[in-house]
């Protein structure tokens, strides 16, 4: 009768503790509290009757449990920080049929502490977790738009065919590639020898420092703090602006090549210290970023708080992208762009070209810009991916790594073949495509961001090994391709 009886109350017990678990999954803490305490009663007066043992019993397995939950969760956060690191801030779409996710759409996980985290790798590592948390400022707010919103009412937007999605990728890098040309040559003539003279070819402050600096800045704003809020709005709208936009408006291959170019005239202290100052600079430049981006965040924040507080609503769903009206007017629009501003830049280039007058290297620079954003987004996409059959160096970037040394060799290429050639009209030429395809093949605000976020999780040995890999590699290839014929040519 007693064993009976202690079935019985262990079967009513856990019909309670089920619905109980039920009321707490819709009203919340208060009556979880309830549910605990009514149940702590519960498992005294079973207590009393004799059952003992099988609450020792139910807690040594819920404690197996909790354990080998622990170390599941540790195994987990030891594979992100060994692959997913690597794989932040911009990469490749690998689009099949399969669904695979783009890694350049990332999710920001406490950046002050283990920097950002892309969505598809935690995916990768567990089916269990659909996201992670947007940034330090998204602990309790995931993105602006959900600030107000109520998740019951969202609804599942328009997704695009795969080639149609694909191509309205391409069509924005391409765009904002177009933006990211134009701000770094004006950057360069407003800073120049013609205007403020704060850099040039001479000194270690490289023409190419301002867009440099200015990348870095804006890749810690809509690389790191703000990318959740515009993922919400378009995954086109995102990777354009951090791929397309900043990752032409800096480069890393004009650089290297300035740096190439004073050691090959004997000035090896000012190749050393441009190259030290150069990262000092743009490291401090996306610190910064990220910081005031996170304090402005916290702003919008409150004040989007305080005027839903007096009745006032931001329709934030308006402004995103998740119709398929919307979906074909933007990607019409952006096609209209990219074949205006290309079909623009080539017909300047022809006309500039024929009479080598000003700009005819800026136009130039914009005809090929595409192709180098384009073949950059594609070898991100071998970010994480690891080196070999046994896929060692997980956490190594290495397409960012290929596209600047690959930028850098080619570079240096064109630099010496200028050198030899020596006409005004190759010169023009070569600067374009320097500019243009070089410039955009090449990144800053990546590399930047990656040994940001290596920092950031404590990975510092790994920080210095990934920048001072990418330095060696690129300057040892210039001086073999670039150096080596301008000493034994003597070319001036």
């Amino acid at each position: 009768m007693e064993s009976s009886s202690a079935r019985s109350n262990v079967s009513e017990g856990n019909h309670l503790g089920y619905a109980r678990s039920t009321s707490m999954d819709s009203t919340g803490p208060p009556l979880a509290s309830r549910s605990g305490s009514m149940l702590s009663r519960r498992s005294s007066r079973q207590g009393s009757r004799g059952s003992i043992s099988l609450s020792r019993d139910m807690g040594d397995s819920i404690l197996s449990s909790m354990r080998h939950s622990l170390q599941s969760a540790d195994q987990l956060l030891g594979d992100i920080d060994s692959s997913v690191l690597a794989q932040l801030i911009e990469s490749g779409r690998v689009l099949s049929p399969e669904g695979d996710v783009d890694e350049d759409t990332v999710r920001i996980s406490e950046h002050h502490k283990i920097g950002p985290l892309p969505d598809d790798a935690i995916k990768q590592n567990s089916n269990k977790f659909a996201s992670a948390p947007a940034s330090s400022a998204e602990t309790k707010d995931t993105t602006i738009s959900n600030v107000l919103a109520d998740s019951s009412t969202k609804v599942e937007p328009y997704k695009l065919s795969l080639r149609l999605d694909y191509a309205a990728y391409m069509i924005h890098l391409a765009v904002f590639g177009f933006f990211g040309v134009f701000t770094r040559y004006g950057l360069q003539k407003l800073f120049g020898p013609d205007c403020l003279a704060l850099t040039s070819d001479q000194s270690p402050l490289y023409p190419d420092l301002p867009s440099n600096m200015l990348g870095s800045f804006l890749m810690g704003w809509f690389g790191i703090i703000f990318k959740a809020d515009i993922r919400y709005i378009s995954d086109h709208l995102i990777v354009g602006i951090t791929t397309g936009y900043m990752g032409s408006l800096t480069t890393f291959s004009g650089w290297n090549q300035k740096m190439v170019g004073l050691s090959s005239k004997g000035h090896w202290v000012y190749a050393i210290a441009g190259v030290v100052l150069g990262m000092f600079i743009v490291n401090e430049s996306i610190t910064i970023g990220a910081e005031t981006g996170e304090r402005l965040r916290s702003l919008i924040l409150k004040y989007i708080r305080e005027k839903s507080l007096i009745g006032h609503k931001y329709d934030w769903e308006h402004w995103r992208v998740d119709t398929r009206t919307k979906q074909f007017v933007i990607l019409s629009v952006m096609i209209i762009l990219m074949s205006f501003f290309w079909i623009l830049s080539i017909v300047l280039t022809v006309v500039k070209m024929h009479s080598l007058a000003d700009g005819a290297v800026l136009w130039m620079g914009c005809s090929v810009a595409p192709p180098g954003v384009w073949l950059r987004w594609y070898l991100a996409r071998l970010n994480g991916q690891g080196i070999g059959k046994q896929r060692s160096l997980k956490w190594l970037p290495i397409g960012t790594l290929v596209a600047n040394v690959l930028a850098a060799g080619i570079m240096a290429i064109l630099a010496v073949t200028s050198k030899a050639v020596h006409t005004e009209r190759s010169t023009t030429i070569i600067s374009g495509i320097q500019l243009g395809f070089l410039g955009c093949l090449s990144t800053v605000s990546t590399f930047a961001a990656e040994v940001y976020t290596m920092r950031r999780s404590g990975q510092i040995a790994r920080a210095f090994v990934y920048a001072a890999s990418t330095f060696l590699l690129s300057f040892v290839l210039g001086t073999l391709v670039y150096s080596v014929p301008v000493w034994e040519k003597h070319y001036k």
